[in-house]
């Protein structure tokens, strides 16, 4: 290499470390959240929502499309007929007790690592999306190099503090080798905690593998360091796919998200408190089963939450009905002392507009007052998950930012120090030049990067630049300012090594990999 390419690179570096500093990228620790909860029930409306859904897993039964899941909850003792299985309460109460109420999730960079349960929690961006609103704000479908963009972001915006999984769908890739390149993306891009591909047994089992190459086989058997999640059919089925990936997580000792996938008023019945006693049931059978693979291994009460539109049949995002049910849930969750999960700045705007910043508004404020514990799709999620866009992207993080400075709730430190302030100023006086706000004014009241809160006049004379540029020239200046967090070099070639050989191995179609 010249030495002009030697000092080439040198200052490309140190530019990108400049900005970098001038941004701070530093993640926030885990969120413990001081909030007063917003409960909604009362204790005996608690233990009703309770009894019911008992009612309906020892009455109605929960079908597993699983022959092992079958085999396994006939070992426990649960009554089974064909594929429907009844779970005493009793039993259901002796597994779920055995879930632990807390841990921490461990990143690459042990800097990063999280607790979560109790009142700690993490923000974690959606996931899914089929397209994207790019740094062009143009929908489009995504490439493994769009899903390596979001991974970076997601390393570089404080908030977050995971980089999830497939933010956006890599086309680029065949279906059944893709979660390869999306774990390994996840893993590359940052050094935060991440989640793993659950779509087929086998993917979950890839990526348990993976992880094992990163984070070594011993280290992960009492150190969670991944999450998978397993999606219910509601109403009150587990199919084999998702029951699959729940034993790869659970057998390895990882987290894995039990989650019923609500649609209120079409697989749920049409009211707020019925819904959440068949979620509850739903969520409480996969839990249990957790225990019955593995007792102790760390699980999250999760769930997908969506009303119906009577007049569409469409999925709608921020209403009210929503709000309660997180409400609820939470109240369930903390009466079963177990972690749980829900889904935040959902919307189902086309654009990033007025109608996406008030429903996902709408949705994080019931989300931070519910007491959540793993908070996904905290960022980019609009057209209800259909698309991922860079400007909410950027725009969700640093909400979830503020919703975090006031979850820490009031800060006390230099109390006595402002009021001596109010001596020296007195009647009539300002505290601008004062020491004490010289000293505190950055960290005593939130100053968002992203919202123009100028005069009208010097909004006009600096362009009359709205949110959606100026959130896409943010996420330009993250993007180039990014440095890659560095990755052993000999996990590194293993993991490629890795993914080579199962490339090799698993016929590359557009369907899931269920046999290779």
């Amino acid at each position: 290499m010249t030495d002009t390419a030697t000092r080439t690179r040198a200052g490309g570096r140190a530019s990108r470390r400049a900005a970098r500093q001038a941004i701070d990228v530093t993640m926030l620790p885990g969120l413990e959240n001081t909030l007063p909860f917003t409960e909604v029930m009362d204790g005996a409306q608690v233990e009703r929502i309770d009894a019911a859904s008992m009612h309906i897993l020892e009455n109605v039964g929960v079908q597993f499309r699983d022959d092992i899941a079958l085999a396994d909850w006939k070992a426990a003792g649960a009554k089974v007929e064909g594929e429907m299985v009844y779970l005493d309460r009793g039993l259901v109460r002796e597994l779920i007790a055995t879930i632990p109420s807390t841990f921490t999730f461990h990143a690459r960079n042990p800097a990063n690592n999280v607790p979560l349960g109790g009142r700690r929690s993490i923000f974690v961006p959606m996931t899914g999306a089929p397209y994207l609103r790019d740094l062009e704000d143009k929908r489009r479908n995504p490439m493994l190099d769009d899903l390596a963009m979001f991974h970076k972001l997601s390393h570089m915006l404080p908030a977050l503090h995971s980089s999830a999984h497939h933010i956006v769908e890599p086309y680029d890739h065949p279906i059944s080798q893709r979660h390869l390149r999306i774990t390994y993306s996840s893993m590359k891009h940052s050094d935060k905690t991440f989640m793993g591909m659950t779509t087929s047994p086998k993917n979950a089992e890839d990526v348990i593998d993976m992880c094992r190459i990163l984070f070594g086989a011993d280290f992960m058997e009492s150190h969670p360091v991944v999450t998978g999640n397993c999606n219910g059919n509601s109403p009150l089925v587990w199919d084999e796919t998702m029951l699959g990936a729940l034993r790869a997580f659970s057998r390895a000792n990882q987290p894995i998200l039990c989650s019923p996938f609500v649609l209120g008023g079409a697989n749920t019945p049409a009211s707020v408190p019925a819904t959440v006693a068949q979620l509850n049931a739903e969520a409480l059978s996969a839990l249990a089963y957790t225990q019955v693979v593995r007792k102790g291994a760390p699980a999250i009460y999760g769930h997908y939450l969506s009303t119906v539109s009577m007049k569409s049949g469409a999925p709608m995002a921020g209403t009210p009905e929503i709000s309660l049910m997180n409400f609820m849930i939470g109240q369930m969750a903390r009466y079963y002392d177990v972690p749980w999960r829900t889904s935040n700045t959902l919307g189902g705007a086309k654009t990033f507009d007025a109608q996406a910043g008030y429903e996902s508004a709408h949705t994080l404020s019931a989300v931070m007052h519910s007491g959540a514990n793993y908070i996904w799709h905290s960022a980019g999620w609009n057209e209800a998950g259909m698309h991922c866009s860079v400007a909410k992207f950027v725009v969700d993080a640093e909400q979830c930012a503020m919703a975090y400075r006031m979850a820490e709730g009031p800060k006390w430190h230099d109390f006595d120090m402002a009021l001596d302030a109010v001596k020296d100023i007195g009647p009539g006086g300002h505290y601008l030049g004062h020491p004490h706000t010289q000293e505190t004014f950055q960290e005593a009241f939130f100053m968002p990067e992203l919202f123009d809160n100028n005069s009208i006049e010097q909004w006009a004379a600096e362009g009359s630049v709205e949110i959606t540029e100026r959130a896409l020239t943010y996420a330009k200046k993250l993007l180039n300012a990014y440095e890659e967090p560095e990755l052993d070099e000999g996990v590194n070639e293993a993991l490629l090594d890795y993914i080579a050989r199962r490339e090799r191995e698993i016929p590359a179609a557009d369907a899931l990999n269920q046999t290779a």
